[in-house]
């Protein structure tokens, strides 16, 4: 009896055990990308019609309070007065055109108006009070809890084009590099990094450094931003340019995971 009582309790351990469900793994087949940068990767461009529907039920994006849900214009949350089209949207509909068989889960992290140098461990950009390179570290491994990463964006410069901030620019993009793969758990992780617009001759100073980058460090590339226009304030590329720079951003990462 005493036996029979014994393996009744056995039983119902292991039937209380078995209940519970194992915890989830990291989906192979949902891609996911880090978006990081200043006010143009974050988005600015108008809102309009043609733009404010939401995307395909493949693209995601992890929201403010880090949830998953369908990706839409504006991505980002850093100013939301001001957020608007960015290119990390069509970015991700292009990689999902590109690989169907996958869904893509884009991690919207840029915060306008950062220098380069606020893109360290424990750097606070005062305009903010965000810590945009620890803010992005933490969002990036609550994503992926879901996902398998699978490469970065960059468009970020505007802050860094007079003379006196420029200087050091690729050396300092080449440690936030390395930082961020060693993050992600990847020191070969596909890293684009985007042109800033041609449309001010300062910006000139960051671009000859970031078409440097490619050549010194490996598995980057750079999209370039020629024809791309502003939305009248010589700053913000306008809603058309933003989409057609996230296409260039996909085109230059497909090179890279191929």
């Amino acid at each position: 009896m005493n036996l029979v009582k014994t393996g009744s309790a056995l039983f119902s351990i292991m039937l209380l055990l078995t209940s519970f469900s194992k915890p989830e793994q990291p989906d192979p087949k949902f891609h996911l990308y880090l978006l990081v940068g200043q006010s143009n990767m974050a988005g600015r461009g108008i809102i309009t019609a043609e733009y404010s529907g939401p995307s395909q039920p493949n693209v995601l994006m992890l929201d403010k309070e880090g949830k998953w849900v369908t990706a839409s214009h504006p991505l980002h949350f850093d100013k939301p007065a001001r957020a608007g089209v960015g290119p990390g949207l069509a970015f991700g509909l292009e990689m999902a055109k590109a690989n169907p068989s996958v869904r893509i889960g884009l991690i919207p992290c840029a915060v306008g108006g950062t220098a380069i140098e606020s893109w360290q461990p424990a750097a606070m950009d005062l305009a903010t009070r965000k810590y945009p390179y620890d803010d992005a570290v933490a969002r990036l491994r609550i994503a992926m809890k879901s996902g398998m990463i699978k490469g970065i964006i960059w468009h970020q410069g505007e802050a860094n084009s007079k003379a006196e901030r420029s200087a050091g620019y690729l050396e300092n993009l080449e440690t936030l590099i390395g930082r961020l793969r060693q993050a992600a758990g990847d020191n070969n992780l596909p890293f684009v990094a985007g042109e800033l617009g041609h449309y001010r001759d300062n910006y000139q100073l960051v671009n000859d450094q970031l078409k440097q980058l490619p050549g010194k460090v490996k598995n980057t590339a750079l999209a370039g931003s020629e024809g791309l226009i502003h939305k009248g304030d010589k700053t913000h590329f306008d809603a058309a340019s933003a989409t057609e720079l996230g296409k260039r951003f996909a085109a230059k990462m497909i090179l890279l995971q191929q």
